[in-house]
């Protein structure tokens, strides 16, 4: 699997499964207990290919986020959760996996393996 991300606020993905390369920007990042009752912190992102422009928001789980970062050894900070969600939208694109939501809540398995965390 990939790496983390190291650059999250413009960064380009892909191939998607039609071989389509999207160019990704950051856009926010908030906490949405306030703004639609999830214990998560969404970060948002606008993709673009071609004609073709869409939002898609990661929604990463506070228990996931406190779990992985106590088993990698440092503090949730907006910086990492912004790289762990570029990270998770890559792997959306690459695999297509929840790619025509809006909103793709990020799963535990995926971002261990993508952190390389998961057990062995």
């Amino acid at each position: 699997m990939n790496a983390m991300l190291t650059r999250f606020r413009n960064f380009q993905a892909g191939p998607d499964l039609l071989g389509r390369t999207w160019r990704v920007e950051f856009l926010w990042l908030q906490n949405a207990i306030a703004i639609r009752r999830s214990d998560t912190v969404d970060v948002k992102f606008a993709l673009s290919s071609g004609e073709e422009k869409r939002a898609i928001v990661i929604a990463l789980p506070h228990p996931l986020l406190l779990e992985l970062s106590q088993r990698a050894g440092r503090p949730i900070t907006d910086p990492w959760c912004a790289r762990l969600a570029a990270t998770y939208l890559k792997h959306v694109i690459e695999t297509g996996e929840d790619f025509e939501k809006p909103i793709v809540t990020a799963r535990k398995e995926v971002l261990e393996a993508l952190l390389s965390l998961a057990p062995a």
